[in-house]
């Protein structure tokens, strides 16, 4: 199933009915007087964010949601019945835009949350509404209100606590599958991983935290290059950034390369990443010459003033660090 992370949508409430124009006519009551009904209400669109819905897949075919119209009124003082409320479901983490203004109508960053962008027109009023000692036989009703429209884009940004980061092939997607319940694919080709992956974290730790593997970025990433364009927004919400790099693919003539080509996409999409709370970690020590590698990394890193940890997540080396690591950064962030 292709992973849906944007959509557009056109969201209509309901027409309000119209009001009834009606007078009394009963045996014996030859001036009954004006019984017309209001019109009921026009359905509302609303949104919710459920645990049920994890990606926009449910819109990659249906474009149009309509709620229904309010029935008119009838004679005997009858109102129109209400149009029922149309329930749309996203997953948490879907932000709503107007697609006309760009005006954000909604971020949904947790489950249960709801919004109404399109209310239903409110029924007329029936001709019983108008009477009046002036004005005994009104012949006329309010027609309904009409429905509101919209162009609504839908973007969904995964709500995770870490971010995995990295080249293609990094071994992020080995890392999640070790320390969560994931179980992504994983292979020795570039682009391996297509969709983020979630993970949560429980084993040996006080509070879980949710991990996403984002599929590697590459030099361009922010123009489109590759595959990080679509993925890089995800890393918006993240805690902690963990950036992976792979200590088999390490330049010794330009060790922190690798390195910089990711901490550039980051800054040339949006700088408020490169801001973020940053674990850098080499993997694959298990590797023939990583510790060469590593030499050479560290030597890089020293001068340019940044720590990094090391690791297997073949092995499972360096792992329970990593992990403490995580924690006592996730701790800060979540202080008062």
């Amino acid at each position: 199933m292709k992973f849906i992370d944007e959509a557009s949508i056109t969201v209509q409430s309901g027409n309000g009915g119209r009001g009834c124009v009606s007078f009394r006519r009963e045996k014996y009551i030859p001036r009954g007087g004006p019984d017309g009904g209001d019109g009921g209400k026009g359905g509302d669109i609303i949104l919710v964010s459920s645990s049920r819905r994890r990606t926009l897949q449910q819109f990659r075919y249906k474009k149009i949601f309509k709620a229904p119209n309010g029935d008119p009124g009838a004679g005997n003082n009858k109102s129109g019945k209400n149009g029922a409320d149309l329930v749309i479901e996203v997953p948490a983490g879907t932000q709503v835009t107007d697609l006309e203004t760009g005006q954000r109508i909604q971020d949904f960053t947790q489950i249960g949350q709801t919004s109404c962008p399109a209310i239903g027109g409110r029924g007329g009023q029936g001709n019983r509404r108008f009477k009046s000692s002036t004005h005994r036989a009104p012949r006329f009703a309010q027609p309904g209100e009409p429905n509101q429209t919209l162009s609504l884009k839908l973007e969904l940004k995964l709500l995770a606590d870490v971010g995995l980061i990295g080249l293609p092939n990094a071994g992020k997607s080995t890392l999640i599958s070790v320390i969560s319940a994931a179980r992504p694919k994983i292979a020795d080709y570039p682009f391996t991983t297509i969709t983020p992956n979630l993970g949560v974290v429980a084993d040996g730790i006080d509070e879980p935290f949710v991990v996403a593997d984002i599929p590697g970025l590459i030099a361009g990433a922010h123009q489109g290059a590759g595959l990080g364009i679509r993925f890089l927004k995800h890393i918006e919400r993240t805690k902690v950034l963990v950036h992976m790099i792979d200590a088999g693919e390490i330049d010794l003539e330009d060790p922190l390369a690798d390195y910089h080509t990711v901490n550039r996409e980051l800054a040339n999409y949006d700088t408020d990443l490169t801001t973020k709370p940053r674990i850098v970690v080499l993997n694959k020590l298990d590797l023939p010459h990583a510790q060469e590698a590593v030499k050479a990394f560290g030597a890089a890193a020293a001068s340019a003033g940044f720590n990094f940890m090391t690791i297997s997540a073949a092995t499972g080396q360096g792992l329970a660090k990593l992990k403490t690591a995580i924690v006592d950064i996730l701790g800060q962030k979540d202080e008062p």
